[in-house]
């Protein structure tokens, strides 16, 4: 029976809460090491009291400040003597730093953040940080666990991806696999809850501009436009570019993701839509937590909160010569803590969904 140690750093953020309680209730986990950069020496339910009682009262939050003293705070010595595994829940430009020393201590590291996501030229121009070691950029996986379920299972270092990322390229990957359509003038029309932009407070995320309210964001400059391209160019072998538009939107969890996708000449007029439904449904069919909607049916975002799914309806536009795709998220778990504790899974050779399978809260 494996009895996985697990340390989470920066667990006070809403992804790392998140992975807390999905893994209270693995069956294969424990919690034994956890950081927060606002809350040193109290113990988490003092934090979310939403947790009383099902934390062990020994598992203090340890000391970790936000900023370069981050790492020499942190005690990576003290990690590798009670922990198998390091989730990294940490702000961007933060988790480069400590990577390297975790590997060296013989931990497994489940990063996710965006610092191992891209190459170096990509992440200077799109983040405005300076870049992770290319060593270890190199060792990285990128978990999108669905497409690299072989390289996850023994990884030793998984990059996780973002959640409008995964929430795209599920959706689009059948397609262009299958040279359907024109990878260089895709589309997405994105909007995400309130929740992906983390628990800090700021203007942007204060009651009273969301509420009512309905907002276009970063166009033209989101991060994960350059991780949508060079992974769907990497996993279909065609260059892709994309003209990504991410919204925000009134909710606190969810991502639902329109993805407009051209269709090539020689699909045109030949391409059904019982071809496509079977298509998706055979490229997903070894995957628990993609579910293809018949045809006819589109997905909601309370058709998968507080779950690991991602599910995605499909429309054959023949008039404007497009396929369009909308895939749904929790951008809280499939888009980040539940993909992690999958890819955990994968990893260590345990059943994909164990700790996973629950069903979604609706309404």
């Amino acid at each position: 029976m494996i009895d996985l140690k697990v340390a989470i750093i920066g667990a006070t953020g809403y992804a790392g809460i998140e992975l807390v309680r999905l893994l209270l209730r693995h069956p294969e986990a424990e919690l034994t090491y956890l950081t927060s950069d606002s809350y040193t020496g109290q113990e988490l339910a003092a934090v979310y009291p939403h947790l009383t009682g099902l934390l062990q009262s020994s598992l203090a939050l340890s000391i970790h400040d936000d900023g370069v003293s981050t790492l020499k705070a942190i005690d990576v010595h003290t990690i590798a003597q009670c922990a198998d595994v390091v989730f990294l829940s940490l702000p961007a430009g933060l988790s480069s730093a400590l990577v390297p020393q975790l590997l060296e201590q013989g931990l497994r590291v489940i990063d996710l953040g965006g610092d191992h996501r891209i190459p170096a030229d990509l992440y200077e121009a799109w983040y405005k940080k300076m870049p992770a070691d290319a060593a270890i950029f190199r060792q990285a996986v990128y978990g999108l666990t669905e497409i690299a379920r072989t390289k996850v299972a023994g990884a030793t270092f998984i990059s996780n991806p973002g959640c409008y990322t995964t929430a795209a390229q599920l959706a689009i990957l059948p397609s262009l696999q299958a040279g359907w359509i024109d990878g260089r003038r895709i589309i997405i029309d994105a909007k995400s809850g309130v929740s992906g932009a983390g628990r800090g407070v700021g203007l942007g995320t204060h009651f009273s501009e969301i509420n009512e309210n309905f907002k276009a964001y970063k166009i033209g400059a989101h991060q994960h436009t350059p991780e949508i391209e060079y992974h769907l160019s990497l996993a279909s072998g065609q260059d892709t570019c994309v003209t990504f538009a991410p919204h925000l939107v009134p909710m606190t969890r969810g991502i639902l993701a329109t993805s407009y996708l051209p269709l090539q000449s020689k699909a045109c007029g030949q391409l059904t839509q019982e071809q496509i439904y079977e298509t998706y449904q055979e490229f997903y069919q070894d995957s628990p937590f993609v579910r293809i909607r018949p045809i006819g049916q589109f997905p909601q975002t309370k058709e998968v909160y507080g779950t690991n799914y991602c599910d995605i309806g499909l429309y054959l536009d023949q008039r404007t010569k497009q396929l369009i795709a909308v895939s749904v998220i929790d951008n809280l778990v499939k888009g980040a803590a539940g993909q992690a504790v999958q890819n955990l899974n994968v990893m260590y050779g345990l059943d994909e969904t164990t700790g996973l399978e629950m069903s979604p809260l609706y309404p």
